[in-house]
C-alpha cells in the first residue's frame, strides 16, 4: 500500500484517497507527484535523481500556487520536503562544482517559500546555513576558456543564492527585518573567521546584494528589531582598510549600501534625496572618505547600543594577531573619537573588554586610543564605569591586577572619576530623600572607589590637585556618620560603621600618598584617629587632625581653608560645626591667616545668626584667634559687632563666655587698631556691674578696668572721657561690693582712672582711704561735678546690694546740701530718695530718712536768712512729693 508523510508521522493512503488527489492534477502534475513520492524513500540518489526530484518539487510546488487555497501539505508536508531539499544540498560536495544540484536545490526553496504553509523562522535558518556553506566553501573559480563552464554555473548558484536568501527574507509582502539579522548572524562569522580571500569576497558580495534588495523596499518589517547595524558597520568598516583591493571595494560597496539602508529609514524625509546624493558621491572613495562617512553615521544614525557595538567590534580587532586588522581597528577609534562621543550604551562590556585585554594591545597608537576611550567614558559615565570596575575586582582571584591600577594609568580619567566620587560621598546626599539607584555609586561605594585610588601610588602629581576638597569631603563624611551613629539613626544601623571605617582609612592613605607621613603619625601619637570616631569626644578628633596641618606645616593649609569658607558660605551645610572646629585651629597657621580677607570673615560673622550656644562659642573662640595676627586684628572690626551682641544672648553661659572673650580679647588688642570698639565695649560694660551674678560682675569690672589701661591721657577723648567721669561715682561705691575681688578691681581702677584724669591727689585717696573718705575727697576737688555725681547715685539707688545703695543715699544727701536749692535738677533727685525711704533695706530706709531730716533743717536755716516766696513754694512741693 502506498504511504505518505503527514506532520513528521508515516501514514497509510487509502486507496480511494490517493486517487481523489490525483485526479486533481494533469499527467505532469501527477508525474512529478509520483517522482517525489518515489525519491522520498531512503536510499541513495544519483545526480539525475537530485535534478528529476527537485523539478518535480518545484514543478508541484507551482501547480499548488496557482490554486485558489492551495497547500502544500494536502499533497506532502512541506517541512519533509525542506528536509530533504537540505539533505540533498549536503551531500554535494565541497572541493568542486560539477553540477546544478545546488542551483536547482536552491531554486527548489524559492518555489516552495511561495506556497503555504510558510516556512517557519527556523526552517529558513537551517536552509540558509546549509546553503551558504555549500557556497561559501567551494574553492576559487577563476574564469578561464577551459574553465568557462565551470564559472558560469558558479555565477548561477551564486544567483540562486541570492534569489533563495531575498525571497526567503520576506515576509509576505515586505522583507523582515528580524529575518535579516538573522541570516547576517549565519553570514558575518564566514568574513570574519575565515582567512581566504575568495571567501571573504563571496561573503561580501552576498551581503552587498542582500542589502540593496532591502533599500528598493520602502516599509520594512519589524525595524526596531533589528539590533545588528552596529557590528555590521563595525566589521564593514574595518575590511574597507583591507590591504585586498578586491575585499576593500566589496566592503565600501557594502557600506554604502547599509548607509542608504538607514539613510532611508532614519532620516527626515525632505533631506533623504540630498544625503543620498552626497552619499553616493563618495561611493567606492577611498578608506579616508568611509571613515568619515562611517563616522557621520556613527554618530547621527545608530542607537546607543548600536554604536556600543561598533566599538565592540573595534576594540576586539586592536587585539588580533594581524597587524593589517590592528592598523585598520585603530584608525576607526580615531575617526570616532575624533568628536565628543555622543551616547553610548554597554558601557560595562566595553568596560570590561578594556580591562580584560588592554595587555595583549601591543601597538603605541591603539593603546592611546583605547585610553582616550577609556577617559571618555569615566567622564560620561563615571557611575557604570566605577561599578563595573568593582565587578571586576569582585569576580577576579587574587594574584591579578587590580583594575584601579588601570583606571590610574589614565591621568585625566583619574582626576575626573575622583572629583566625581567627592559629589558621592555623603555630606552632599545627606539632604536627599531618594538613595541611589543600582546603577548609581552609592557613599559606601564611592568611599570604597576613593580609597582603592589612593592606593595607587603612580598619581600623585594629581592628586595634590584635589587634595584639600579630598580631604575636607572625607573629613565632613566621618563627622556626619559619627553623629548619625550617635544618633542611633535608621542609617548607622545598616552601613554606618562600614563607611566610617573605610573613611577613615581613605583619609589615613590621602596623607600617606600626599607625603603627609608626618601629619599622620602626628595625628597617630595623640591618639587621634581614636577620637575621631569617638562620639563623645569627635570634635577634639577633628581639632587634633587640623592642629596637625597647623604644626607640621601643611603644604595645603591655604587651599583648606578657601574650601571651607566656600563651604561656609552656603547656609545649609550639613558639616558647618565641623569646618568652624577645623577652621579655629587652621586660623593659628601663619600662612592661612595672611590669607583672611573681609570675605571670609564676613562668613564666619553671619554665622552667629544661628544663635546656637554651641555654635555661638566656638565663634566667639575663633575671634580671639583674630586678635594674635596683625592681618586678620584688621578684619576683627568685621566680628565685633557680632561679639558684642552675644553679651544680650538669653543664655547665661554664653553670656559668660562672651565676657571671658572680651575679656582675652582686649589683652592682644592696641588702642591703635581698635579704639572704637574699646569705646564701645566702656558703655556696653554699664548694665553688667549690677549683675546678680558675683562671676559675671567681675569679669564687667575686670574688662572696664583692662579698657582703662590701655587709654592713656593724651588720648582720652570724648565720648569715652565722658564715659569714665561717669562710671566714678559707680566704682567709688562698689568698693562696697560683697565680692572682695570687685572691690580690689574697683580700688585698681579708680588709681588708673585718677591717673588718666590727672588727678594725682584724689589717687592717694583712691588707694587707701574708705568709700566715704573718697566720696567726701571726690566732692570737694570736683565741686562742678557734683549735680553729675548726683545722677549717677540716683542711679545706684537701683542696685541689688544694700550696701551700695547705703551708700549711693549717703552721698546724694552730701551733694544735695552743697547745692543751690533752686535747681531743678535737685527734684528728680528728692523723688529718687522718697522711694527710697521704702527700700527693702532696715538700714537704707533709716538712713534715708535721716538724710531728709538733716535737708529739712538746712532749709530752715535757709529759709531763716533768704525769706522767698519761690523757695517756701519749692519747699511745699518737695513735701507734697
Amino acid at each position: 500500500m502506498p504511504t505518505r508523510y503527514l506532520g513528521g508521522f508515516r501514514v497509510l493512503l487509502m486507496e480511494g484517497e490517493e486517487k481523489r488527489c490525483c485526479a486533481l492534477l494533469d499527467n505532469l502534475i501527477k508525474e512529478a507527484y509520483h517522482l517525489i513520492m518515489q525519491f522520498m524513500e531512503p536510499g541513495q540518489m544519483s545526480q539525475v535523481d537530485k535534478l528529476s526530484f527537485l523539478r518535480a518539487v518545484e514543478t508541484l510546488s507551482s501547480a499548488v500556487h496557482s490554486q485558489a487555497n492551495g497547500n502544500m501539505n494536502d499533497y506532502y508536508p512541506k517541512t519533509l520536503l525542506a528536509k530533504k531539499i537540505e539533505t540533498i544540498i549536503l551531500e554535494e560536495p565541497i572541493e568542486i562544482l560539477d553540477s546544478s544540484v545546488r542551483q536547482q536545490a536552491m531554486f527548489c526553496i524559492v518555489a516552495l517559500s511561495q506556497v503555504n504553509p510558510p516556512f517557519h523562522l527556523c526552517q529558513k535558518l537551517d536552509l540558509v546555513n546549509v546553503s551558504i556553506t555549500s557556497v561559501f566553501s567551494l574553492p576559487l573559480i577563476m574564469p578561464s576558456l577551459d574553465r568557462k563552464e565551470s564559472a558560469s554555473l558558479y555565477l548561477q548558484t551564486n544567483q540562486a543564492l541570492d534569489d533563495m536568501l531575498h525571497t526567503l527574507v520576506m515576509d509576505d509582502m515586505n522583507p523582515s527585518m528580524l529575518i535579516l539579522q538573522q541570516f547576517l548572524e549565519i553570514i558575518l562569522p564566514w568574513l570574519t573567521s575565515s582567512d581566504k580571500t575568495h571567501e571573504q569576497t563571496r561573503v561580501l558580495g552576498t551581503i552587498t546584494r542582500l542589502l540593496r534588495f532591502i533599500c528598493t523596499f520602502s516599509e520594512l518589517l519589524h525595524m526596531t528589531s533589528f539590533s545588528i547595524n552596529g557590528k555590521l558597520m563595525g566589521i564593514l568598516g574595518l575590511f574597507c582598510m583591507n590591504a585586498n583591493q578586491e575585499i576593500s571595494a566589496g566592503a565600501s560597496e557594502a557600506l554604502y549600501y547599509l548607509f542608504t539602508m538607514l539613510v532611508l529609514q532614519r532620516s527626515m524625509r525632505p533631506k533623504t534625496q540630498s544625503i543620498l546624493k552626497d552619499l553616493q558621491k563618495h561611493f567606492h572613495g577611498n578608506w579616508l572618505a568611509n571613515m568619515q562617512n562611517l563616522t557621520l553615521f556613527f554618530r547621527k544614525y545608530l542607537t546607543p547600543p548600536e554604536r556600543a557595538d561598533v566599538l565592540m567590534v573595534a576594540l576586539e580587532a586592536t587585539v588580533s594577531t594581524s597587524m593589517y586588522e590592528v592598523f585598520a581597528a585603530s584608525k576607526m577609534l580615531k575617526m570616532i573619537m575624533k568628536y565628543t562621543l555622543v551616547e553610548i550604551a554597554k558601557v560595562s562590556e566595553i568596560i570590561q573588554f578594556i580591562y580584560y585585554h588592554v595587555d595583549r594591545i601591543t601597538d603605541i597608537t591603539a593603546q592611546n586610543i583605547i585610553k582616550k576611550i577609556f577617559q571618555v567614558l569615566v567622564q560620561s559615565y563615571t557611575d557604570e564605569v566605577i561599578l563595573t570596575l568593582f565587578k571586576i575586582e569582585d569576580q577576579t582571584q587574587r594574584g591579578m591586577c587590580k583594575p584601579w591600577e588601570i583606571l590610574a594609568s589614565f591621568p585625566k580619567g583619574y582626576c575626573v572619576i575622583m572629583e566625581y566620587l567627592l559629589q558621592r560621598l555623603i555630606p552632599s546626599q545627606a539632604l536627599k530623600d531618594q538613595e541611589p539607584s543600582e546603577s548609581e555609586i552609592s557613599p559606601p561605594i564611592a568611599t570604597r572607589a576613593i580609597h582603592e585610588l589612593l592606593m595607587v601610588q603612580s598619581q600623585r602629581l594629581e592628586l595634590q590637585s584635589f587634595f584639600a576638597s579630598l580631604f575636607i569631603m572625607l573629613l565632613f563624611q566621618i563627622s556626619f556618620l559619627v553623629t548619625q551613629r550617635s544618633a542611633g539613626t535608621q542609617f548607622q544601623q545598616h552601613e554606618c560603621m562600614d563607611i566610617l571605617r573605610s573613611s577613615v582609612e581613605a583619609l589615613k592613605t590621602l596623607l600617606r600618598s600626599s607625603g603627609y607621613v608626618d601629619h599622620m603619625t602626628y595625628i597617630q601619637t595623640l591618639g587621634g584617629w581614636e577620637l575621631l570616631v569617638n562620639s563623645k569626644r569627635h570634635y577634639d578628633g577633628v581639632t587634633l587632625v587640623a592642629r596637625s596641618l597647623v604644626v607640621k606645616n601643611c603644604w595645603h593649609n591655604r587651599p583648606v581653608f578657601s574650601l571651607l569658607i566656600w563651604t561656609l558660605q552656603d547656609p545649609d551645610c550639613v558639616n558647618y560645626f565641623t569646618a568652624l572646629v577645623f577652621l579655629t585651629e587652621l586660623l593659628h597657621c601663619p600662612d592661612v591667616a595672611d590669607a583672611v580677607d573681609d570675605v571670609a570673615t564676613k562668613v564666619l560673622g553671619n554665622w552667629f545668626k544661628c544663635e546656637e550656644p554651641a555654635t555661638v562659642k566656638l565663634l566667639l573662640q575663633m575671634s580671639e584667634v583674630f586678635a594674635k595676627h596683625n592681618n586678620m586684628v584688621k578684619q576683627l572690626h568685621i566680628l565685633q559687632p557680632y561679639v558684642l551682641n552675644c553679651c544680650y544672648s538669653s543664655n547665661s553661659d554664653l553670656v559668660m563666655e562672651t565676657f571671658l572673650t572680651l575679656q582675652r580679647l582686649l589683652k592682644d588688642l592696641t588702642w591703635q587698631h581698635s579704639s572704637s570698639f574699646i569705646n564701645q565695649l566702656a558703655f556696653i560694660l554699664v548694665p553688667f556691674f549690677d549683675e546678680e551674678s558675683e562671676q559675671l560682675r567681675l569679669i564687667a569690672f575686670q574688662i572696664y578696668g583692662s579698657i582703662l589701661i590701655k587709654v592713656m591721657r593724651r588720648i582720652l577723648i570724648f565720648p569715652l572721657k565722658h564715659q569714665i567721669l561717669n562710671l566714678i561715682v559707680l566704682l567709688v561705691l562698689h568698693l562696697k561690693d560683697v565680692n572682695t575681688d570687685v572691690v580690689e578691681v574697683c580700688r585698681l581702677s579708680l588709681c588708673n582712672t585718677a591717673t588718666i584724669l590727672g588727678w594725682s591727689k584724689l589717687k592717694v585717696v583712691f588707694a587707701k582711704s574708705d568709700v566715704f573718705t573718697i566720696l567726701i575727697a571726690l566732692l570737694h576737688q570736683e565741686t562742678t561735678k557734683a549735680l553729675w555725681f548726683l545722677k549717677q547715685c540716683v542711679a545706684l539707688f537701683k542696685s541689688p546690694q544694700g550696701p551700695i545703695r547705703h551708700a549711693a543715699v549717703w552721698f546724694a544727701g552730701q551733694i544735695i546740701q552743697i547745692l543751690d536749692l533752686g535747681e531743678e535738677e535737685i527734684e528728680e533727685a528728692y523723688t529718687a530718695l522718697r522711694h527710697m525711704q521704702q527700700d527693702s533695706d532696715p538700714t537704707v530706709s533709716c538712713l534715708t530718712t535721716q538724710t531728709f531730716y538733716i535737708l529739712e533743717a538746712k532749709e530752715k536755716a535757709l529759709l531763716a536768712k533768704t525769706p522767698s516766696s519761690c523757695l517756701c513754694m519749692r519747699r511745699s512741693q518737695r513735701r507734697h512729693l
